[in-house]
């Protein structure tokens, strides 16, 4: 296990502008004491044929030692109800629909009013083996009715579970919603003579969990649709009253109704009963889930929401570790913008030296350029990948890179402790995939020694316009989101990285304004513009991505459950939204290539007068037979012009990258028909087309389809053809004079 994990902490908010405050969050496993510094990233990247690890450190008032102390991490989701201080409870049932998706994998609570200390309250539960029971308990003794049959994975029921005091006893009722094949779960149990003294519960009401030690446990995975709780037992009639329907104002007893249907797109609940018990979503369930009563007839929560009153509620979601603030910072005014991080350092009890990075992004504000030049930083892509897991979870991980998987200490740190949180490209325990990624956790491929994708890739261009000596200014991607294209309006250049993969409507909207007024931008990557994501509209730092049918997806979302909860739209690719990443940059996803990188070879177009520029000192044809990134500028993913996709009519393919070889594996929705020829030896298909073209008003736009591209750039001390073509086509985008 490497130490360097047991130094953790985030930063909140991830990006900050100069005058803004900024809190940072620690947390030491096995180590008392650590120093910590602010410093400046110029490159995250460790490996040792590159520039390696360059940081600047920086005075600050938060500098120094601090005490460390472990701050515990509460993952799974759930959602509380306050304290039910006017509707005391003696007799009650609560009822539900069911969508159970891991039954026997342990206790876990539907719902429950639970005092753990005096074992006092009740829970509906589902136990260890997968039976549905009602648990009710008084002054440390419990008692349990269990259903004679237990729930089947991924089938609807109707359940319910009942405390009558007059009578003794506790029931529990499962009505089978789905008996296709003969299959019927339907079961009926109660336990009488318990002796229970009536109580009054006060409490506040958990769903999806129960109270354990300082927080909540027993999570539950799988849906729940219509809940509801009663202020008295109910009779089996009326409980099958309420399978079809929801009747439970007809009851005449309810205390709460839970319509799951309405916001959506919040964290809140809405008690629809009169009685204002209103629910709060902890560690973002997923909503805008199909419902017991959903049809088929639509695939939009937005269409008819009545039919989406599901939330699937996972144990292993987590947004927020909510821990204590260790640290503030208020950004100078004198600061430029860029990657910074606080380093931590201290000694394990053993003895040994630890070393941690907390990131995060100082932004340039909105109307204050210090630049020509702004790098847009791509927070969502490196949320989407946060914390990744794949090297041990995948089990054809190595087929691709057609090697062995090197698995960095990180990796394997995060392999034991998914509590803090999975990427966008693992999937729950019950195999349903997770759409939800946030800032306000510790995340180990987003920091200096950086991971071999994302963010260290990213930080060698930084380095690259450190070393040539270029001013810049960063942006991130949720401030272009959320200011649209006014944010980058004033620089004469924008340049995004090795891979803007995830990307909202409103960044398409900002880039796309931007270029038709005359911007002129530089793509300096591959798999960009892909999937279409969106930030949640209060929470900075949160991203949503449902993943569609098509496109190269590690899981694939549910029927009737790819549209976003946080905006109503649609996600999947932007290919199939109808926006393929050529109507922007010219070139989109075309193929992977894993098991080392190609150079690119200039083609004849690129000798057009228009192009002269670009080459200007360049006397090879082919270009980047080199780099960090499998010794190669075109690799790991790689894009192409298309011009059914939207490719203009007036692009200029300067070189391509089509001898990707056996190890060039076509795109996945370039793949209607399954049939040999799909790997780069055999269809052209599968290659990197580096372009240009000119857009209205003065702009212009050039690409390079590679991931790689940005990590060739330091080859030769920086002297090298990459490079060459990167400056030329910065410093004339720069130059105001009409290309």
């Amino acid at each position: 296990m490497n130490e360097t994990c047991k130094l953790l902490g985030y930063a909140y908010p991830l990006s900050v502008r100069r005058g803004d405050s900024i809190g940072f969050y620690f947390s030491g496993i096995g180590i008392d004491r650590a120093a910590i510094e602010v410093v400046r990233v110029r490159c995250a990247d460790p490996i040792p044929s590159g520039p390696g690890i360059k940081v600047e450190p920086i005075a600050t008032n938060i500098s120094g030692q601090i005490e460390l102390r472990e701050q515990p991490i509460q993952a799974g989701s759930h959602m509380s109800v306050g304290a039910l201080s006017r509707h005391s409870l003696s007799d009650l049932s609560f009822a539900c629909h069911l969508f159970p998706t891991l039954p026997g994998s342990g206790v876990q609570t539907i719902a429950s009013q639970w005092n753990e200390t005096k074992a006092e309250g009740w829970s509906l539960e589902i136990d260890a083996n997968g039976f549905l029971c009602m648990v009710a308990g008084i002054a440390g003794r419990v008692w349990v009715a269990r259903a004679e049959q237990p729930l089947r994975a991924r089938e609807w029921s109707f359940v319910s579970g009942g405390v009558d005091f007059e009578n003794g006893c506790i029931a529990v009722h499962q009505i089978s919603l789905e008996r296709r094949n003969g299959r019927d779960t339907t079961s009926w149990a109660q336990t009488t003579g318990i002796g229970l003294r009536k109580w009054s519960l006060r409490q506040g009401l958990i769903l999806a969990g129960k109270v354990a030690g300082r927080g909540v446990g027993c999570h539950f995975n799988g849906k729940i649709d219509r809940p509801r709780l009663f202020g008295a037992p109910l009779s089996v009639h009326e409980l099958r009253s309420l399978v079809d329907v929801n009747s439970a104002r007809e009851c005449g007893v309810a205390v709460a109704i839970w319509d799951m249907s309405r916001g959506i797109t919040t964290g809140h609940v809405e008690d629809v009963s009169g009685n204002g018990l209103h629910g709060t979503l902890v560690n973002m369930p997923m909503r805008g889930a199909t419902g017991a009563n959903w049809d088929q007839s639509s695939m939009s929560w937005s269409e008819v929401p009545e039919q989406y009153g599901a939330i699937h509620f996972h144990d292993d979601d987590m947004i927020d570790c909510a821990w204590q603030e260790d640290a503030r910072l208020v950004i100078p005014s004198d600061w430029r913008s860029g990657f910074y991080a606080v380093r931590m350092t201290g000694k394990s009890r053993s003895g040994q030296p630890v070393e941690g990075y907390v990131s995060f992004f100082v932004s340039a504000k909105l109307g204050e350029r210090q630049a020509k030049i702004a790098v847009i930083a791509s927070t969502a892509t490196y949320l989407a990948y946060a914390n990744i897991t794949s090297g041990f979870d995948d089990p054809l991980r190595e087929v691709p890179q057609e090697g062995l998987i090197i698995l960095r200490p990180d990796t394997v740190f995060l392999y034991d402790h998914r509590e803090l949180g999975l990427s966008t490209y693992e999937t729950h325990k019950d195999g349903s995939g997770c759409c939800f990624s946030a800032a306000k956790r510790p995340i180990l491929n987003m920091q200096p020694p950086g991971d071999e994708f994302n963010y260290a890739n990213d930080t060698h261009l930084i380095d690259w316009l450190e070393e040539k000596s270029i001013s810049y200014d960063v942006v991130t991607d949720e401030e272009l989101h959320r200011e649209g294209a006014s944010l980058i309006k004033p620089y004469a250049l924008v340049i995004t990285a090795s891979h803007p993969e995830y990307v909202s409507r409103q960044m398409l909207d900002a880039l796309e304004a931007y270029q038709s007024a005359g911007g002129r931008h530089m793509y300096l990557g591959g798999n960009g513009f892909y999937w279409r994501i969106a930030f949640h509209s209060e929470i900075s730092g949160l991203i949503e991505v449902r993943r569609g049918h098509t496109g190269t997806r590690t899981w694939e979302g549910e029927p009737g459950e790819l549209h976003l909860s946080f905006t109503g739209e649609p996600s999947g690719t932007w290919r199939s939204n109808g926006r393929a990443p050529q109507r922007l940059v010219g070139v989109g996803f075309a193929a992977q290539k894993f098991d080392g990188s190609v150079p690119y070879r200039r083609l004849p177009e690129s000798y057009q007068a228009e192009a002269a520029f670009i080459f200007e000192g360049v006397d090879e044809e082919e270009i980047g037979a080199f780099g960090l990134r499998g010794d190669g500028a075109a690799g790991l993913e790689v894009d192409r012009t298309d011009v059914n996709l939207g490719s203009p009519p007036n692009i200029v393919r300067l070189a391509t990258a089509d001898n990707l070889g056996a190890g060039g594996m076509l795109a996945e929705e370039d793949i209607p028909i399954s049939h040999r020829g799909t790997t780069g030896d055999q269809t052209s298909d599968a290659r990197a087309d580096m372009v240009f073209f000119k857009t209205a008003q003065g702009g212009a736009v050039f690409a390079t389809g590679s991931i790689a591209w940005c990590c060739s750039l330091s080859h030769n001390h920086y002297d090298n053809p990459v490079s060459r073509i990167t400056e030329n086509v910065l410093k004339r985008f720069v130059d105001p004079t009409p290309l």
